[in-house]
């Protein structure tokens, strides 16, 4: 899909494009988000935080209006979208952790999300992890078929509503969403990521399955954007994933990392442990807007240095039979103009042995960027549909 707003800049334009995706299930209006987007300044990560911030500080007010006069419907969808809104203020903020503003949006993404939750009767939830707890929501269905779901290397569990929470909910689905080390609500508690991420779903699939709601023999397991390469890692190891969705497929996060800096693996990783690699990496960062923003994520989310954030993807992947060890049936999602993942569903694809599904979504469809951003009713049909026979 062609940008129609920052046009140079494709970070911003697919997070605008991302909040545009999230009308589908009430995470937006369009043109509140045209309107806050015509006021940013292209390439100023403050402007774009101000302008967001502004946003989500007057749909919030309003929806509080709307919940002291008893509209509760009213108040509903305006927080949902005002926590949508706060997601995106601080998105670009992360090169500085100490910014007090990254912990200002954050902890109103969070409270007007509950708010939401509180209204719709979505349940807040603790996960017992390592002495500490991973933050999430439960969904409470009309069957034993649920689905466990996570977001990737940026997103919120609280933005996991729009991105299948609200849609698998809708289908009858039982749905639990957690945050995991290095996303946001995990974050906050010190815990940074990990590659291993079945020692993060195996404590999640317990205390899932020592309630009384989930069926252990139709537990589906749905990772989102990098989340797509850590559900399957995660599956390959745990047998109580009994359905897996790749919502878009990884199979290596360390490919890019390999080809910039020495051509493989081992070059890359003599080349960042280099006196001298941070500097070049903020070179690298400083010509291109995607690495920019990955690479000062990145390190937050790893505990790192901008190097060794790029070090550390080295090992992110389903290489060395990984990927081969995956036997539940598995849906991979691909997007031909994925600017972070391109061509890595179909490898994932390649080296799955199980029964295995790929769709491959279209830009004739609107459904050509990163997890269908844009196209998210019809990512989710065809994701539901799935689950749905898949599970039955």
């Amino acid at each position: 899909m062609r940008p129609f707003v920052f046009e140079k800049d494709p970070t911003f334009w697919y997070e605008t494009l991302r909040s545009f995706g999230h009308i589908a299930y009430g995470g937006a209006d369009f043109g509140e988000v045209v309107m806050t987007a015509q006021r940013v300044v292209e390439g100023d990560y403050d402007s774009w935080h101000d302008e967001w911030l502004a946003t989500a500080d007057r749909v919030a007010a309003e929806a509080e209006r709307s919940l002291a006069a008893g509209h509760r419907v009213s108040a509903g969808d305006g927080f949902l979208r005002a926590s949508n809104y706060y997601r995106s203020a601080e998105f670009f903020l992360h090169g500085d952790p100490s910014d007090p503003r990254v912990e200002a949006a954050y902890a109103r993404q969070v409270a007007t999300f509950r708010k939401f939750a509180e209204i719709r009767g979505v349940e807040p939830v603790e996960i017992p992890y390592e002495g500490l707890t991973l933050p999430g929501y439960l969904y409470r269905g009309s069957g034993g078929a649920t689905v466990v779901m996570h977001n990737g290397f940026d997103g919120s569990a609280e933005e996991m509503h729009f991105f299948g929470a609200a849609a698998l909910h809708e289908r009858g689905f039982n749905v639990l969403v957690f945050d995991g080390p290095g996303q946001p609500g995990a974050m906050r508690r010190g815990l940074v990521f990990r590659p291993d991420w079945e020692h993060v779903v195996g404590p999640v699939l317990d205390w899932l399955l020592a309630g009384p709601y989930a069926d252990p023999d139709r537990v589906a397991l749905l990772g989102a954007s990098m989340g797509g390469l850590l559900a399957p890692r995660a599956a390959a190891f745990e047998p109580r994933v009994k359905a897996l969705v790749a919502f878009d497929g990884v199979y290596d996060m360390g490919a890019v990392v390999a080809e910039r800096f020495g051509g493989d693996r081992e070059a890359a990783r003599r080349a960042l442990a280099e006196p001298e690699a941070d500097d070049a990496v903020r070179a690298l960062t400083a010509q291109d807007a995607v690495a920019r923003w990955a690479v000062t994520h990145g390190a937050w989310v790893t505990g790192s240095s901008p190097s060794g954030y790029l070090t550390a993807m080295l090992g992110y992947h389903l290489r060395d039979g990984v990927a081969e060890r995956i036997a539940c049936p598995t849906l991979v999602c691909s997007a031909p103009d994925d600017f972070s993942f391109k061509g890595q569903p179909e490898a994932l694809y390649a080296h799955l042995t199980c029964d295995k599904t790929l769709i491959e979504f279209t830009e004739a469809e609107g459904a050509d960027a990163h997890c269908q951003s844009g196209a998210q009713r019809l990512a989710m049909a065809r994701i539901g549909d799935w689950l749905e026979r898949t599970l039955r």
